[in-house]
């Protein structure tokens, strides 16, 4: 019986840390499952504490008041006066692998300097308070089936030149990071204004 509640704990806290995608799924777990022992939620609240705790710590970047679309228009005369592309970061303050994502790409220099070099990088949220629906069916109305964050690349012209989601960033190796190196640079020079 103790194995069944130990693979039971693993199994619910393992729902908890997967992604921003699946955090609404197990928030229906935690409430709805009145079968749940002390120590499973015990074991939840700390990874939900634990969760908040980084996100707090992690810088906000998106703006839930901003005018998306007069932003990208700005974005988009900026872009074509330095022959760069815009590559937009598709997401919100609430989501955890948002936040990470923007961490890790101001602390890794190798990425950041691309990223300055080549790009003109903005933040579209997506949350209760603004969810910019206009601007996802716009330009990536497949990107909220991808998970949060996922991006994409408009040329200077306002053309939609890729939708990428951040899954295919994701570390499956070396646990010290979140996302890989290598992929997300190729994903950053893949995209690069021609």
């Amino acid at each position: 019986m103790r194995k069944i509640q130990l693979l039971a704990s693993f199994f619910v806290i393992a729902l908890l840390i997967i992604s921003c995608k699946k955090q609404s799924v197990t928030d229906q777990v935690v409430t709805e499952n009145d079968t749940l022992t002390v120590a499973q939620k015990d074991s939840i609240a700390l990874v939900k504490e634990a969760r908040q705790k980084e996100r707090d710590a992690l810088a906000k970047p998106y703006d839930d008041q901003e005018d998306a679309q007069s932003k990208i228009n700005e974005l988009l005369v900026q872009a074509k006066a330095e022959g760069k592309n815009v590559f937009v970061q598709a997401g919100g303050n609430w989501c955890i692998w948002c936040l990470r994502f923007n961490d890790y790409l101001q602390k890794t220099p190798e990425l950041k300097q691309i990223v300055d070099d080549n790009f003109i990088y903005y933040h579209l949220n997506y949350s209760k308070e603004n969810k910019n629906e206009a601007i996802f069916e716009k330009y990536a109305p497949e990107g909220k089936k991808m998970g949060y964050p996922f991006f994409f690349v408009l040329d200077s012209n306002d053309q939609v030149l890729n939708v990428i989601s951040s899954v295919e960033l994701e570390n499956t190796t070396d646990k010290s990071s979140h996302y890989d190196l290598e992929k997300t640079k190729q994903m950053f020079l893949s995209n690069v204004a021609k």
